[in-house]
């Protein structure tokens, strides 16, 4: 397949806002895409390389980029950065540069989507002395054969920014539509989309975005699709590779928990940590986040509690990871162990200073067995059996059964009590659903309201505050947009200990995107979360809504951006508070 044909598709996708347009086209491609050889292009659908679960990363810097363009145009690197600043998108600056290049490109050829694929596949293997000149002859090689819009859409993949707005629950109806459209002998559960009602569709949807949550890599699931509904229900979870984590909503009383998840339900702590999801596949054992990132080099000391006070061959755990302090033994915030998650050095001296329990609370996978449709109250009587309790290493989370109000507010007061966040509350008939916001459970915490949202535009500050950006636009989520729900300037400290001023703009501004006065937008990276005292329609900001006093208490490392409270989850929230 031509570079070319996709990036047309991109173009298509750009101009059109609509998530049913981008779709029928992304469809339409998935069914040409079918008859290829090579079906790993499907990740450049979301400009990405390797599966969702893979920490790959190309390591690319504007700056290598515009050395690149140099490189493959001739052009001076003083010229492409003006044009950058007019534009503020350097992917446009490749478009206008390699659309008119200097150089005679003798020995240019017509670039091939493969091509394209395995050298960006290749960037992030590259290390050690060398390879900033070996990641710019990879790029060059490209772009030298590039045509403006292929030069345009190779600069926003490197960089992360596509801008066509693919997001997950785009990719997953466009396979159901490209894989379910006509009626096959070979395999009855292909059925024609024409004649299906919107049950048969709904299921195929939700075959598909379950074998997704399980496997979290997109050709595997277009494979699986291609072969029929048959296929697609038969991918199962594999110890060692990340899984999503099933999520919960909130709840304001016990009365509407039960109400929810039914009686009798487990109650058990909220811990002020973060998801960790532990797999042991034979004697290799991995950790993960919620993000999908591998932490296991992070945490030697969770590899030794596993092989020490867990049975079992192979299994996958969700668990929370709680700090606490080494001499008084005391639970510590999120925010002070988060550190550890990015942690690259003195990980053994951090793993002393900032010890950690893991809490364990449900079990998917256990000795080649899936456990995912197991009821949940299985699954606990398997943790309950299988982990050797130890406090202040790894434990089973403290937590009873019951049907009564009055017990379940007095676990709850003990659960402040000892410094956690709150409570869960679970359906015993449960079973596990990966990626999934559903009412198998329900969180209870204090009253303050808060949401996780994420920010996409900054602005510097004055006087005391100049140099740092102290200002912040932070963002819900509908399907693949980011929308404006508030402005955010306070939680945050200017010199104390805590999140600061100067330790946010460290983060924020190798994700400048474009710079307008003082104010910046930046890549929607960060999640942070904010506290608010209520929420009013707005027509200042695209979700409509406004959140009032709100302010910044936490960074959230281990979410993504697309974990960040939705557009729905905001309506839902201003309907329950009036």
């Amino acid at each position: 397949m031509q570079y070319s044909q996709l990036c047309k598709v991109y173009e298509e996708l750009e101009q059109n806002s609509s998530r049913l347009k981008k779709t029928e086209i992304l469809a339409d491609f998935l069914k040409k895409l079918k008859k290829e050889k090579d079906q790993e292009i499907i990740y450049l659908l979301q400009g990405k390389t390797f599966p969702d679960y893979s920490e790959k990363e190309f390591g690319i810097s504007e700056k290598l980029c515009i050395k690149a363009l140099t490189k493959a145009s001739g052009t001076s690197d003083k010229e492409i950065i003006e044009r950058w600043r007019k534009i503020g998108d350097i992917g446009k600056v490749a478009e206008q540069i390699m659309g008119r290049k200097k150089q005679n490109t003798l020995f240019s050829h017509k670039l091939t989507a493969k091509k394209v694929l395995d050298n960006l596949k290749k960037l992030p293997e590259l290390e050690g002395k060398g390879t900033i000149e070996r990641k710019l002859a990879l790029i060059s090689e490209l772009l030298t054969s590039a045509s403006g819009t292929e030069a345009k859409y190779i600069i926003r993949t490197l960089l992360g920014d596509l801008r066509v707005g693919t997001g997950e629950g785009t990719i997953r109806d466009s396979i159901r539509d490209a894989c379910f459209e006509t009626s096959s002998e070979e395999d009855t559960s292909k059925k024609s989309l024409n004649v299906m009602d919107s049950e048969n569709k709904k299921q195929i949807t939700e075959t598909i975005q379950d074998a997704y949550d399980k496997s979290t890599d997109w050709k595997l699931v277009f494979e699986q699709a291609c072969k029929g509904l048959s296929a697609l229900k038969s991918t199962e979870l594999t110890p060692g590779k990340p899984v999503k984590v099933m999520l919960f909503p909130k709840e304001d009383s016990f009365e509407d928990g039960f109400s929810r998840v039914g009686k009798p339900a487990l109650i058990d702590y909220k811990y002020d940590g973060f998801r960790m999801m532990i797999n042991k596949n034979n004697n290799q054992i991995k950790v993960f986040t919620r993000r999908l990132d591998d932490v296991s080099k992070q945490f030697p000391e969770v590899k030794e509690y596993v092989k020490k006070y867990i049975k079992g061959e192979s299994f996958i755990l969700d668990t929370e990871a709680v700090g606490y302090d080494p001499e008084t033994k005391k639970y510590r915030p999120f925010q002070e162990i988060s550190q550890r998650i990015k942690r690259k050095y003195d990980i053994d001296k951090m793993a002393r200073e900032l010890p950690i329990e893991i809490n364990v609370f449900d079990i998917i996978y256990y000795n080649n067995k899936s456990l995912i449709k197991t009821p949940f109250k299985e699954r606990r009587k398997i943790i309950e059996k299988i982990i050797e309790k130890h406090p202040y290493k790894i434990r089973p989370s403290e937590a009873i059964i019951t049907e009564s109000v009055e017990k379940a507010e007095n676990f709850y007061k003990k659960a402040i009590e000892d410094g956690e966040e709150g409570v869960m509350m679970k359906n015993l008939e449960a079973p596990y659903k990966p990626g999934s916001r559903v009412g198998y459970g329900i969180k209870i915490k204090p009253s303050e309201n808060d949401f996780d949202l994420v920010i996409i535009e900054a602005e510097y500050g004055t006087g005391k505050r100049a140099g740092w950006l102290s200002s912040y636009t932070v963002a819900c989520r509908k399907d693949n947009k980011f929308l404006e729900i508030g402005k955010v300037s306070t939680g945050l400290k200017e010199k104390t200990e805590g999140l600061t001023f100067k330790e946010l703009t460290k983060k924020l501004k190798p994700l400048i995107t474009k710079e307008h006065g003082r104010t910046v937008e930046v890549k929607p990276k960060l999640v942070v979360t904010v506290v608010y005292q209520n929420i009013q329609k707005s027509p200042k900001y695209s979700s409509g809504f406004a959140l009032r006093f709100p302010r910044i208490t936490r960074l959230r490392p281990d979410r993504k951006a697309g974990d960040v409270a939705t557009l729905e989850e905001v309506k839902k929230e201003v309907e329950r508070k009036s």
